[in-house]
């Protein structure tokens, strides 16, 4: 919204937002067309700020992807399957392509013009074009004005996919490897973490015998199949050269699939051959390191394949209140203990505080839950040793709480009023915890997803960010962010949401998007996304630690986080 502001001013913004909402590009020319881009990966060349690719497949007339400000861009759409294509919708906001080409691919590499224009009319087009592809692309050549290319929405319209009985045809089966990892850094790293669907887990070879070439893992379907399409989600340690092999006997071994500039992170590739028994063969490895596979998945036909777990379904749209606290009772009293449990104990990155079991939350009588930080000492086993006495003791005690034991969910639009304090080592936060936690799954295996952190030092920036084990602590992926006009977060109370779903995570500050994560685009770019499972909720408030650092003689105790509600729609 800031770039579009910057570009047309206020009035400019929402004409083009209306123009968008009632200039909807024509409906199906035949009733046997149907809508195959909804809800699919999208991905683009580029990204102008928070204007993701995921925008333009997301139905939501009100949101756009926006591109650099280059020639050429683009963006294109994995449909899951190869399909018949037999018309495309483009609704431009007002930077559109003047030349451009519409492409099909099967494997995203080798592209087909099916439709092209050097006098592009932006605004809504509907386009007919004939042809078969898995992935469609709007390839722009010339923008129209001095901006990049944005898209309201890019609909692809078809006779469905070609291959609609694929099936995921490697969960649970056996496997079996040139080598396997178990020791500190990846313990029972072993062929069944690449086919057990879970993003968290991998596969790797040994690092005393199995870092050389060539290293290979298979599965054994249980039954001969006929593949079309075989995922990988590859550790940093990848293959820049591999084949995909398929075989009748775990012997004799036929490739169809074969490159020499793999690229790492999420590759899908459409492929076609029969066989029980399907290999990544690795001939050259991309880092000193052996071969690792976070998922090696198999579609396809036949087999003897086990039923997977079914997926997470997205919240409704609209959603409906499912879970919320309005901290509405008398003064002085404690959390509502149906919802909320105290998380006593010290907290980790080298924190200052202890954190007592409620002592130190509280409503106020004015609808909000008051977490209090407070200068004194507490014993406790993990507080830091006193080089003089031995003792064990904290200097400072917090609140810190969670929904673990009362509400876990998956999915959903979460949010939180919150006025946070002001002062050299206090860090406030909101968050969520995959609830796998609870029963001893590490972090950050379990995945983290930070709603909002702000630290006490500097108080006019926010973080929200996401950690898992390809990407954490300093790796997490986040967005600093500031209030319009470079106010001050301590000042007021202010408004976080997390809108998540199986496409992502979009941040909002008071109802303004401030950072998208788009799953697709994670998992090409950075690493396996591990959130499309139950988590729970923490209100804390920390004091010190590796980030924000200590307090000093300024910071004022006792410092007070203020909850005005906490609300989960689904």
């Amino acid at each position: 919204m800031q770039t579009q502001l910057r570009r047309f001013g206020l009035l400019g913004a929402v004409v083009a937002t209306l123009l968008a909402l009632v200039s909807l590009p024509s409906p199906p020319a035949h009733a046997a067309e149907v809508l195959l881009s909804q809800g699919k990966s999208a991905t683009a060349s580029s990204t102008e700020g928070v204007f993701t690719a995921g925008a333009a497949v997301d139905g939501d007339l009100g949101t756009r992807w926006s591109s650099g400000f280059s020639d050429p861009q683009w963006i294109q759409i994995d449909l899951g399957a190869s399909s018949q294509i037999t018309r495309v919708a483009l609704n431009w906001e007002t930077a559109y392509a003047k030349a451009f080409r519409i492409e099909l691919s099967n494997n995203a590499q080798d592209w087909t013009t099916v439709h092209q224009t050097a006098a592009g009319t932006g605004g809504p087009q509907s386009i007919t074009v004939s042809g078969t592809g898995r992935y469609v692309r709007m390839y722009g050549t010339e923008r129209a004005t001095p901006w990049g290319y944005s898209l309201w929405e890019f609909q692809v319209y078809g006779a469905g996919s070609t291959s609609d009985t694929s099936t995921l045809l490697s969960y649970g089966r056996t496997g079996s490897a040139s080598s396997s990892q178990s020791d500190q850094n990846c313990w029972e790293c072993t062929p069944a973490r690449a086919f057990d669907r879970d993003p968290a887990s991998r596969w790797a070879t040994s690092s005393t015998t199995g870092w050389v070439d060539p290293g290979w893992i298979s599965v054994d379907l249980g039954a001969t199949a006929q593949i079309d399409k075989v995922v990988l989600q590859w550790d940093p340690a990848y293959a820049k050269s591999f084949q995909i092999q398929v075989s009748s006997n775990g012997s004799d071994w036929t490739p169809i699939y074969s490159t020499t500039s793999g690229t790492g992170f999420k590759q899908t590739l459409a492929v076609s051959g029969t066989g029980r028994y399907v290999r990544m063969y690795g001939t050259e490895r991309a880092t000193p390191y052996g071969y690792s596979l976070w998922e090696f998945q198999v579609y396809g036909t036949g087999g003897a394949p086990n039923p997977a777990p079914p997926l997470p379904k997205d919240p409704a749209n609209p959603p409906r209140l499912v879970w919320s606290d309005e901290f509405d009772g008398a003064q002085g009293s404690k959390p509502d203990a149906s919802k909320w449990r105290a998380d006593p104990g010290t907290g980790q990155n080298n924190e200052l505080e202890y954190y007592t079991d409620h002592r130190n939350a509280s409503l106020d009588g004015n609808g909000h839950l008051v977490m209090e930080a407070r200068k004194e000492a507490t014993a406790g086993s993990s507080c830091p040793r006193d080089p003089l006495s031995g003792s064990t003791t904290c200097q400072y005690t917090s609140a810190r709480m969670n929904t673990g034991a009362t509400f876990q969910f998956t999915y959903g639009r979460v949010e939180a009023r919150i006025k946070v304090p002001k002062g050299n080592g206090l860090w406030p936060a909101f968050w969520m915890m995959g609830a796998d936690f609870l029963t001893g799954r590490p972090w950050p295996y379990n995945g983290e997803i930070d709603i909002v952190e702000v630290l006490g030092k500097d108080v006019k920036t926010a973080y929200s960010t996401v950690h898992a084990p390809a990407y954490n602590g300093g790796g997490g992926i986040g967005s600093p962010y500031r209030l319009p006009g470079d106010a001050d977060f301590s000042d007021d109370f202010h408004t976080w949401t997390a809108d998540w779903n199986s496409r992502g995570i979009t941040y909002s500050l008071d109802g303004r998007v401030v950072f998208s994560l788009d799953k697709e685009q994670v998992e090409q770019t950075r690493g396996p996304w591990i959130f499309d499972h139950p988590n729970y909720l923490i209100l804390n408030l920390a004091v010190g630690g590796d980030w924000p650092g200590p307090t000093d003689a300024g910071t004022p105790f006792p410092a007070k986080m203020l909850v005005d509600y906490v609300r989960v729609f689904q």
